[in-house]
């Protein structure tokens, strides 16, 4: 089975961190695109080894990605 998740990646320091809000995982890279493999290859390994019950308890089947605008100063 196939499931589409969210990836959001950002720099650290020299670094790329992606993480995946609907179940709050994790991980990091050199690059964007080793940070997101390694994201991927983290979540493959939560689904080979969470129990259902631990993964319906962390699953955020509802997650919106948008932007605000506040003011600053």
């Amino acid at each position: 089975m196939k499931r589409n998740l969210t990836a959001i990646i950002e720099r650290e320091g020299d670094d790329y961190v992606a993480l995946c809000p609907e179940l709050d995982i994790a991980s990091q890279g050199a690059t964007i695109v080793e940070a997101r493999q390694n994201l991927c290859e983290a979540l493959e390994l939560f689904f080979e080894t969470a129990s259902q019950e631990e993964i319906a308890e962390r699953l955020h089947n509802e997650v919106y990605i948008t932007q605000v605008e506040v003011a600053t100063g």
